[in-house]
């Protein structure tokens, strides 16, 4: 059955139907060749002759499933985003509870910051940077997938801390990306633009360290 061309996700992704048993085996095998394929050379220069080689499943069956090498890119991309952010979420909800807040904004951006500076995580966010212009909707998607599993909880526990009168943060969404692009967003940005980049653990605290700190004396009240 020819892969329908026609059905998208709401950020314009194919929606790929999942097939049973054997052809099931089949497209996992597809999907895992043509990451390894995207990763390494991008999507212009990714050869359909060399994911067909890597997966062991004819080209003719790649095509039946997913239609072209755009509608394989979006699926395969957009299917491996979501679960990018996964080891990101549990802490996030603990954080208007802490009874330290330095404490444990400073375990939560660590963690992050570990989580994000992975290789594999990297040359996904450069592939989608790469790609861009051509793939809009996967820039959606991240930014979307990124809000509601990390920002989205941190700002709901801004609002409470506020509330409370902890933090002087009426713009919790403003300050929750303060607080990332000051602690987070440093060694990320350095290992998106140079991935050899060695960022030791003890340059890693002091970064993580000086942007809670800095996020504290704007925000804090003493409370």
């Amino acid at each position: 059955m020819a892969a329908s061309k026609d059905v998208l996700d709401e950020y314009g992704i194919p929606v790929i139907p999942d097939p049973a048993d054997a052809a099931s085996r089949k497209r996992q095998a597809i999907i895992d060749a043509a990451l390894t394929e995207f990763l390494a050379e991008g999507y212009s220069a990714a050869s359909m002759d060399a994911i067909t080689a890597r997966s062991g499943v004819s080209k003719a069956t790649i095509y039946k499933h997913f239609g072209s090498k755009e509608r394989l890119f979006l699926a395969v991309i957009g299917g491996v985003l979501p679960k990018t952010y996964a080891d990101l979420e549990p802490t996030n909800s603990t954080i208007a509870a802490a009874p330290d807040l330095r404490s444990a904004l400073l375990k939560l951006t660590t963690d992050w910051a570990r989580i994000l500076l992975r290789p594999d995580i990297m040359s996904l966010r450069r592939l989608v940077i790469g790609e861009i212009d051509r793939f809009p909707q996967l820039g959606q998607l991240w930014y979307r997938v990124s809000y509601d599993m990390n920002n989205g909880p941190l700002v709901e526990a801004f609002t409470e801390l506020h509330e409370r009168g902890v933090l002087d943060a009426p713009d919790p969404k403003l300050a929750v990306q303060q607080l990332v692009a000051a602690t987070v967003g440093v060694p990320q940005l350095v290992r998106t633009f140079s991935p050899d980049a060695e960022i030791e653990e003890a340059e890693l605290e002091r970064i993580i360290g000086s942007g809670v700190d800095l996020f504290l004396a704007r925000y804090a009240t003493g409370a």
